[in-house]
């Protein structure tokens, strides 16, 4: 038998090498690999030996020949193939160790391996013959099967196989990303420019307990490669997380992180909102998120903007259950307190979240691609459009209220005051009944406070029904063809009126 090795990454493959040949196994190498076999006084035939040919164009070229990928491709039962591998001088390899160069480390065209890739597809391809590693994990269990058996399995030349292939797919997949990225010499822009072809490669990072319901697997990826905030989070307590925490404390730490800079909580429900609060402390913030609907709070998701203190928690332990409690840090006790009356709840540590340039959307076979949710519009240019203007207070809480609009779920109604959301009316089939809801949720705590709409009013009712609420402002975004009688219901009811000339629908 005949191994070929050649790899950037060189954990554990001298030891291996030296099994290797413990069992009667011609080595191949080159370059780097090549001399730390040779090092350690383990017999080594160079590739250039192989071939012919010395490593050349700046090692670019070395493996690429026909002395190697023959030995590799060769189908051992074709007798064309044994006849040009007896004409040619042509050996079989059996087992190829590969691992390519760090590309998603230092992305650049010298870091883009050709003849890495070549190989491991090659053998990949010739599985039924060819031994194909690119994980150095697969040392140990390929060398059981060599000392039991003379040779490795089927089975697990197959799934060595598999793995090869995604390995160079998901590194085919960090090029072209790259290729896609704006140059730094271009003209800045917001416009995000949506590529030909997408290639995810995602690698599978934990399997969860099940997914939306009991019956249904899941489980979460990363993108091969790269990594996300999720990949680093530290759960302090609690049960392991399961699909709908990942995805309502997902919604949860972006909102709160997209409230400005002031300490902020906000409470999510089924992706949602169910309160959220910009205070002067933390602690402020959390009794005023969840004030806001008490009921809904319980098992929903609590996020904080600022590691959690005594006071915080002070006010928590006499509010509603939580199924996820997170924040950059804790103080020192505060988990201890968390979990005393809440063992299951989940307390977890996590970084700031990663801004996606891209959002993908599952639509059955096909997907729906978009650039990512951010707001077009600065508040500067938004238009008072009545004869009231809003106060610089009023001002403040119609930019709150707007942002949190944009994580409700359509067609979505704020009424906020005070940097607090009082009144969230989510995913209703028409505008006024969310408005009716919110405003029952908000039980006049908004009163002289601003009401926010993702859309605009198609009709004055729902004006009308910001005036029941005893708003002052209303915050929209204007554009309907109905809107010089929903500015004059303003108008007429003395509220102040805003357009942000910019929608901000979610679903």
């Amino acid at each position: 038998m005949r191994a070929l090795l050649s790899v950037y990454d060189k954990s554990g493959v001298v030891a291996f090498a030296q099994q290797l040949h413990e069992l009667g196994i011609d080595l191949v190498s080159s370059g780097g690999t090549a001399a730390a076999i040779a090092e350690a006084n383990i017999p080594v035939t160079d590739v250039a030996d192989v071939t012919g040919f010395p490593p050349m164009l700046g090692h670019r070229v070395v493996t690429l020949h026909p002395k190697v990928h023959g030995g590799i491709l060769a189908d051992r039962r074709n007798t064309d193939h044994l006849r040009d591998m007896e004409n040619h001088s042509l050996d079989l390899i059996d087992i190829v160790v590969v691992n390519l160069y760090p590309f998603s480390d230092d992305p650049s065209v010298d870091l883009i391996d050709i003849g890495g890739p070549t190989m491991l597809r090659a053998a990949a391809k010739n599985h039924e013959y060819v031994t194909a590693i690119v994980d150095p994990s697969d040392y140990e269990p390929v060398l059981a099967e060599l000392k039991e058996a003379g040779n490795t399995s089927a089975s697990l030349r197959k799934k060595l196989a598999r793995k090869a292939f995604s390995h160079t797919t998901s590194y085919d997949a960090a090029i072209v990303k790259w290729l896609d990225a704006p140059s730094a010499l271009a003209e800045e822009t917001t416009k995000v420019e949506l590529p030909e072809t997408i290639h995810l490669s995602l690698q599978r990072e934990e399997v969860l307990r099940y997914g939306e319901n009991p019956h249904q697997d899941g489980a979460r990826y990363s993108v091969t490669g790269e990594t996300s905030w999720w990949d680093n989070i530290e759960q302090l307590s609690g049960l392991p997380l399961s699909y709908l925490n990942l995805f309502d404390a997902d919604a949860a730490w972006r909102l709160v992180h997209d409230l400005g800079d002031g300490p902020a909580c906000a409470i999510i429900k089924h992706a949602n909102p169910c309160g959220v609060s910009l205070g002067e402390d933390l602690a402020t913030a959390y009794q005023n998120a969840f004030a806001c609907d008490e009921m809904s709070a319980f098992g929903g998701i609590v996020a904080c903007n600022r590691p959690i203190d005594e006071a915080t928690v002070e006010a928590m332990e006499g509010a509603a259950q939580a199924d996820v409690i997170i924040a950059p840090d804790f103080a020192d006790g505060v988990v201890d307190r968390l979990i005393a009356k809440r063992k299951n709840t989940r307390i977890i540590k996590a970084a700031v979240p990663e801004i996606d340039k891209l959002t993908v959307r599952q639509l059955s076979s096909s997907f729906l691609v978009q650039q990512r949710h951010h707001f077009a519009a600065d508040a500067d240019s938004w238009q008072v459009v009545t004869d009231r203007q809003p106060s610089t207070q009023e001002l403040v809480d119609a930019k709150f209220a707007w942002r949190v609009c944009s994580y409700v779920t359509s067609n979505a109604i704020i009424l906020a005051k005070d940097a607090t959301a009082w009144g969230i009316g989510a995913g209703q089939q028409n505008r006024v009944s969310s408005a009716e809801i919110a405003a029952k949720k908000a039980d006049g705590r908004a009163k002289g406070g601003v009401c926010a709409s993702d859309a605009f009013y198609p009709f004055p009712d729902g004006v009308e029904a910001a005036a029941a609420a005893a708003v002052s402002v209303v915050v929209q975004p204007g554009g309907s063809v109905k809107d010089e009688a929903v500015i004059e219901t303003a108008n007429k009811l003395g509220l102040s009126m805003l357009f942000t000339g910019e929608r901000q629908f979610r679903h």
